[in-house]
């Protein structure tokens, strides 16, 4: 097992690694912006490096900076958590190069995953089904153009080294497609650092349901059955829940197969989550491949009572997986809270957190890194905490989170409790009847200030 652990990453999920860590008998290093010099990542890691300034690719995305503190500290692996370089291909080779593990996929995995295009094609290639579009990047703004005419408008243009929604756009007439493509290739660039693109046709009011699945070095491959995430804005998550209310057994076993099949023809390693697009028929298409942990892995935790984390941890370490295919034992959801203003179409609010209460009791879990005097940076992703409810039933798993919710107080700051405290009033939410185009039609004249 590792004697110490480099987390290269911030906020809720450092700080959750860094407590799986001590829980473990392995020491942590915390790394660090100027920004984030409060933050509780930094207090409890026995040790932490400042970094560099809060822009992110002069700190958190500097893989220089990064293995220079690993060296310093003599960390003998780095977990990425989510985001950042959590699926940056380059971080997992230096880190190979200098004899640090990587608590991730080898390199070529992450290449062939994180590229977007790459991973569609070979998953077609590994027999799952996928959305009707470009065998690979698109060429030029006319080859797109032309293939966009022969499959049918609308079609979707896709960031290839996307993640987040960003470099997503929809084009529903070819009169649009070349502002689209340009606004596509300019966001890509902005936001990754690779301006390639791709096409699938559109598919109207899909459901987004992802398989978890982890795999040791040994070739043992398992799935923790699904999340239902179709509860999203601009194609950000907003909402997670596990069982989905959509799913029928025989979908749930199709969809498992699938991703375990998939995952298992090239070889990987670790945790990882395979993505589908489920239309109202329940034909289900491959989507994207996440490299990493989720942001929504608490959900499984919850349903399964794995701990993933540490499982993710093992299997770095060389230990063989001993957990087997398992299906939700109970009903959980969880809302990401995030330092934004839904009355003011979810603008920012960073700042000064004057007064928080924490809810709790049966069934509740907080995951976040905020604290009363705790200052937002504006630097970074608006996620302040995640807030995970589970009960034996989809009605019970609601009721939980509104009581949460009501408990939940940030006062200094806008925060996204209002919107979430509506969603579970509303009746077709209730009623398990929704898609990733659910907040297009939702009546947002339902939020009120919390007291």
């Amino acid at each position: 097992m590792f004697k110490k652990i480099l987390i290269a990453n911030r906020g809720e999920i450092a700080l959750s690694i860094i407590r799986v860590c001590k829980e473990m008998g392995i020491q942590t290093v915390a790394v660090y912006s100027t920004a984030d010099k409060d933050s509780l990542h930094v207090r409890f890691a026995d040790e932490a490096v400042c970094i560099g300034p809060p822009p992110s690719h002069l700190s958190y995305l500097s893989i220089p900076s990064i293995i220079a503190a690993a060296e310093v500290t003599n960390a003998t692996a780095i977990h990425p958590g989510y985001g950042f370089l959590a699926e940056n291909e380059n971080l997992s080779r230096v880190c190979a190069e200098y004899g640090i593990k990587f608590i991730g996929p080898s390199p070529t995995i992450i290449g062939k995953m994180g590229d977007k295009a790459t991973a569609r094609a070979t998953m077609q290639e590994a027999g799952l089904p996928i959305i009707p579009g470009s065998s690979g990047l698109l060429a030029s703004m006319e080859e797109g153009l032309q293939l966009a005419q022969e499959i049918g408008f609308p079609i979707l243009l896709k960031a290839t080294a996307g993640g987040g929604g960003k470099g997503i756009k929809y084009v529903d007439t070819p009169k649009i497609f070349q502002q689209k493509w340009q606004e596509a290739q300019q966001e890509a660039m902005a936001s990754f650092g690779n301006g390639g693109l791709y096409l699938e046709k559109y598919i109207e009011k899909p459901r987004h349901i992802e398989i978890q699945i982890v795999a040791d070095q040994y070739g043992k491959v398992i799935h923790l059955s699904e999340r239902d995430c179709s509860i999203q804005r601009r194609n950000q998550k907003l909402i997670e829940e596990s069982p989905s209310p959509f799913m029928t057994e025989a979908l749930r076993h199709q969809m498992a197969e699938a991703a375990i099949k998939g995952v298992s023809s090239i070889g990987y390693e670790g945790l990882g989550t395979v993505e589908f697009l489920v239309d109202k028929h329940r034909n289900f298409y491959f989507m994207e491949m996440n490299t990493r942990v989720q942001v929504e892995y608490p959900v499984t935790e919850a349903v399964t009572g794995f701990n993933l984390l540490k499982t993710q941890i093992e299997i770095a370490a060389g230990e063989p997986l001993t957990l087997s295919n398992t299906y939700p034992q109970h009903h959980a959801i969880e809302v990401r809270i995030n330092a934004e203003d839904p009355f003011h179409g979810f603008r920012p609010s960073p700042g000064k957190i004057i007064h928080l209460h924490l809810p709790g009791g049966r069934g509740v879990t907080i995951a976040s890194h905020i604290y009363a005097g705790y200052v937002v940076p504006p630097h970074y992703d608006a996620m302040i905490a995640k807030l995970i409810v589970s009960s034996d039933t989809r009605a019970g798993a609601i009721a939980r989170m509104k009581r949460a919710l009501e408990e939940f107080i940030v006062e200094g700051i806008q925060t996204t409790i209002p919107f979430h405290l509506a969603l579970m009033d509303d009746e077709q939410f209730q009623k398990g009847n929704f898609t990733t185009k659910f907040l297009e039609t939702f009546n947002f004249s339902t939020l009120k200030p919390v007291e």
